[in-house]
């Protein structure tokens, strides 16, 4: 009797992430955000070397920067936006009454988050792979994992503005978020160009702290404990504080 009340629940939340996913992927302004920034600042300034990148080929910096950008772009704007309006228009207030449980519907996002992770990272590697001539040294392993930790911190950062905020301020913060994480956190270009005091913040945000993970990872020197504890600890973070604060009601 377990197994049979537990295989309608698997079906509902695997239901509802590939809703959660249709929804991304049918919306335009999500695939800018999602694919189309972190693969046009891969694509272009891989090229046309103009960012000042720390010594390195413009393309071997750029990929972790990328990588980071993604994980940003799907978590802290797509989720945080999509679920804010959820809740603005009564959504997530309807789902309290359908079989889904709440816990349900946290883990399809998940699932649908993840979907489109997976999707990111193998045309930014496929890109730098396949048309730019990328070849890391390492990563295989801590790579991943640390792509998963920095979804899991970036997309309960995005719940805990969408649960606490109204639609229009978690649509407005998400986006000047980004915007400001691209600028002073070291994935588009190196922050040692940028006042100290302003490279020291860059580095002490989760953007930040998962490109230089990733940075070095893929240059074969092992795992940046140091960055990788910053992202954890922002997800603590946010997981605690979306825990007491998110609503479902609109």
């Amino acid at each position: 009797m377990t197994a049979d009340r537990r295989t309608p629940m698997l079906r509902a939340v695997f239901a509802q992430a590939a809703m959660e996913l249709r929804m991304v992927l049918r919306s335009p302004e999500s695939l800018v955000v999602t694919l189309g920034i972190p693969l046009g600042i891969l694509g272009f300034f891989s090229v046309v070397d103009v960012l000042p990148t720390a010594g390195r080929p413009a393309v071997e910096f750029l990929v972790p920067g990328a990588l980071a950008i993604s994980v940003a772009a799907t978590g802290l704007v797509a989720v945080a936006i999509q679920t804010a309006f959820e809740r603005k228009y009564g959504v997530l207030k309807r789902l309290g009454g359908t079989p889904l449980p709440r816990w349900g519907f946290l883990v399809a996002k998940g699932l649908a988050t993840a979907a489109v992770l997976a999707v990111q990272t193998v045309l930014v590697v496929g890109l730098a792979v396949g048309a730019l001539g990328w070849s890391p040294a390492g990563g295989g392993l801590i790579a991943p994992v640390a792509v998963l930790i920095g979804a899991v911190t970036f997309t309960a950062l995005g719940l805990l503005m969408a649960g606490a905020l109204r639609a229009e301020a978690t649509l407005a913060l998400s986006n000047a978020l980004f915007l400001v994480l691209l600028v002073i956190s070291g994935v588009a270009f190196d922050a040692g160009t940028l006042p100290d005091g302003l490279a020291a913040v860059g580095r002490a945000l989760p953007v930040g702290a998962l490109g230089e993970v990733l940075r070095v990872a893929f240059s074969g020197e092992g795992l940046a404990t140091a960055p990788l504890a910053v992202v954890v600890g922002w997800g603590a973070a946010a997981i605690a504080l979306a825990t007491r604060t998110f609503r479902w009601e609109p």
